[in-house]
């Protein structure tokens, strides 16, 4: 077990244990007792995994505070009040949809759509800002830069090449990034073809496809693939998968949380602070390097897998800040 407790292993490549919770006295999710338990199990996976994870945190820290469900406008009010110095503008924002949920499920009116807590809720916003912590998008010449700085350490430089290029070129989320198997891949002659099976806006598995078209640099997203396919030398299974500090290959599936550690590390070796870089950064880095690059919001979309462009908007704007700017105009 030493070999694999190294910075790639498998404490952060294997799926996340659930989180331990303190006895629940009141709360119960998407729970009705007077359903039969294969009804009470499709409602129950009806949420994902990652989402039913956080909901019942959520609920579990507002009974540990003091709430419980159904519960008063008042009482969501106070709590949120008694939160503000200690959590997350974000995080408060999804206590609230923790707790509306909580109460929908139960056929209960929520309490967190009073004027009270709303008006509660916006006081926080006003006295502490809710702008976002946005991870730093990894752009396309600062990609190229740290493939360049790359030791050819092989195998796990085979793999981090191949999971930044396909990270980037794809415009991955690190769920989907992760989640990609070997047999999710189809070459066609412009380059590969991904079919996701499964993303955080398709939660009922419609799946969709993704093009990733072979590279005008040396740094080819579909041959960097292919030699890390080559390298694995297997024909089924997860693509990404950890590599101990002795280059052993292992069979667990990376996690997000290794996706993060491994932008970071490489980003730190190419002289980049990596300082909010995040696995997050290579999806964010597509977007605005084509923002930069004047393609289409919709062609971007098609890519990325946004809903709509008020969800690629800061991209967007982030990358059009110096086109056309109206200082550079004058000055």
């Amino acid at each position: 077990m030493t070999d694999l407790l190294t910075r790639d292993n498998l404490l952060l490549s294997r799926p996340k244990n659930e989180p331990v919770l303190p006895p629940f006295q009141n709360l119960q999710l998407l729970s009705n007792l007077n359903c039969p338990t294969s009804v009470d199990d499709l409602v129950r996976d009806s949420l994902a995994k990652n989402t039913r994870r956080a909901y019942l945190s959520d609920l579990a820290q507002f009974e540990g505070w003091g709430g419980s469900i159904p519960a008063t406008a008042e009482t969501v009010a106070s709590y949120l009040a008694a939160s503000a110095d200690i959590f997350a503008v974000s995080t408060l924002i999804r206590r609230i949809a923790s707790i509306s949920k909580a109460h929908r499920a139960r056929g209960v009116p929520s309490p967190t759509t009073s004027e009270l807590v709303k008006a509660t809720m916006h006081g926080i916003k006003r006295t502490r800002g809710c702008a976002q912590r946005e991870a730093r998008p990894l752009l396309r010449d600062q990609l190229l830069a740290v493939l360049d700085a790359m030791r050819n350490e092989e195998p796990k430089a085979a793999r981090d090449r191949a999971l930044l290029l396909i990270g980037f070129a794809g415009g991955l989320r690190r769920s989907e990034l992760v989640g990609l198997d070997v047999t999710d891949i189809e070459h066609v002659r412009q380059g590969i073809v991904l079919h996701l099976r499964r993303s955080k806006t398709d939660q009922e598995g419609a799946g969709r496809k993704i093009g990733i078209p072979h590279g005008r640099t040396r740094w080819c997203p579909v041959a960097v693939l292919e030699a890390w396919l080559a390298a694995l030398g297997i024909g089924a299974g997860a693509i990404f998968r950890p590599v101990d500090r002795h280059g052993r290959l292992h069979d667990a599936r990376l996690s997000g949380e290794a996706v993060a550690l491994v932008v970071r590390e490489r980003v730190a070796a190419a002289g980049f602070d990596p300082v909010r870089y995040s696995g997050h950064s290579l999806r964010a880095g597509l977007a605005t390097s084509a923002a930069q690059a004047g393609v289409p919001s919709w062609r971007i979309r098609a890519q990325t897998g946004h809903a709509s462009d008020a969800m690629l908007a800061r991209y967007i704007r982030d990358g059009e800040l110096f086109t056309d700017n109206a200082a550079g105009a004058l000055l």
